[in-house]
C-alpha cells in the first residue's frame, strides 16, 4: 500500500532527476487527473491509500512521462478558452499562445453584428479554436477543416464535448472550401522549418505529429500559399488571424503584399516575439 504523500514523493524525484521543468508541479498534475481532484484537496489528503488499481495506473503514467509522452497526451484532455479539449498525438497540443490568439478573436468578434456569418478554423488540429469562438458566438456559422482525417475526428468529439455544432471539411489547405466564402478566418498551420525542427526537444518531435509542424524548408510555405489562395475565398470586409513564428512578422508581411489588404499587422505574445498576424481586406 503507498499513501498519496509517497507517491507525489517519488514520481517528484523521478521528474527531477530528469531535468523536466517544474518537477513537483508535474507530480501533482498526475495526481490531480489521476483522483479527479484540485491541488487544494490533493494536499488535504495526502495520508490517502491509493488503491491497487490507481497505484497501477498512477505507475504506467509516472513510465509515460518519463519516457518524454507529455502530459497531456497522457491525461488525455486539456482546458483551452473554457472547453474542456481532448488531445491524443493525431494532433499538435493547444500551446498558451493559441489561447492568447483566440482572446484577440473573441474580443474583436464581440463588437460585431455576427449574424449570417461564416467563421473558419483552418488547420483546426483538435478544433479547439472553432470550438472555442462557438461556444462564445453561437450565432456564428462555423467550419473546421484539416489535411488529417484523425484530427476531424477528434474536432467531432471535441464539439461534441463541449455541446456546439460545427461543420467540417477534410483537405489539404483552402481546397475543401469549393464555392464558400467567408467572413473569418483563423489559422494556426504548420510554420517551423525543417532546421528548427531538427532542434526541438524530443518531448515535442517524438511524440507531437511533424504534419502539424513543419511548414516546408523556411517554414513560410504555408502563408505564402495562403497570400495566393485566401482572396478567392473572403467577402468584402474580412478578418484574418493567424499564428506565426517568433521571428516571422516581416517576412510574412513581405508575403503578404500581393494583395490589396486595408490591414496588416504583426503583434507580440508575452514574451515579446512576433506569434501573431492579422489581416483586413477591403
Amino acid at each position: 500500500m503507498k499513501i498519496v504523500r509517497e507517491f507525489l514523493k517519488e514520481a517528484t524525484e523521478c521528474f527531477s532527476s530528469l531535468q523536466f521543468t517544474q518537477a513537483r508541479r508535474q507530480s501533482e498534475d498526475l495526481l490531480c487527473d489521476l483522483l479527479s481532484c484540485s491541488r487544494l484537496q490533493l494536499y488535504m489528503q495526502l495520508d490517502y491509500p491509493l488503491t491497487e488499481l490507481e497505484l497501477e495506473k498512477a505507475k504506467n503514467w509516472l513510465q509515460r512521462r518519463a519516457q518524454g509522452e507529455p502530459l497531456a497526451y497522457i491525461h488525455g484532455k486539456i482546458d483551452f478558452y473554457g472547453c474542456t479539449i481532448e488531445v491524443n498525438p493525431s494532433v499538435l497540443i493547444p500551446r498558451q499562445e493559441t489561447e492568447i490568439l483566440v482572446d484577440k478573436v473573441v474580443q474583436s468578434l464581440k463588437k460585431q453584428d455576427l449574424k449570417g456569418k461564416i467563421f473558419v478554423d483552418l488547420c483546426c488540429g483538435s478544433g479547439c479554436i472553432g470550438t472555442a469562438v462557438k461556444k462564445k458566438f453561437p450565432e456564428l456559422t462555423v467550419y473546421l477543416s484539416d489535411i488529417s482525417a484523425k484530427a476531424i475526428q477528434l474536432a467531432k468529439r471535441n464539439a461534441a464535448l463541449n455541446q456546439v455544432e460545427l461543420f467540417y471539411l477534410e483537405g489539404d489547405l483552402l481546397e475543401p472550401f469549393i464555392d464558400l466564402k467567408f467572413d473569418y478566418l483563423v489559422c494556426n498551420p504548420p510554420y517551423i522549418s525543417k532546421k528548427e525542427y531538427a532542434n526541438l526537444e524530443n518531448e515535442v518531435k517524438e511524440f507531437e505529429p511533424s504534419l502539424a509542424l513543419i511548414g516546408g524548408e523556411s517554414g513560410l510555405e504555408f502563408y505564402q500559399r495562403l497570400s495566393k489562395e485566401l482572396p478567392h475565398y473572403l467577402n468584402s470586409k474580412s478578418q484574418i488571424w493567424m499564428e506565426i513564428g517568433y521571428a516571422q512578422g516581416e517576412d510574412i508581411k513581405k508575403i503578404f503584399n500581393s494583395h490589396g489588404w486595408v490591414k496588416k499587422t504583426v503583434e507580440n505574445d508575452w514574451a515579446g516575439h512576433d506569434r501573431f498576424f492579422f489581416l483586413e481586406n477591403e
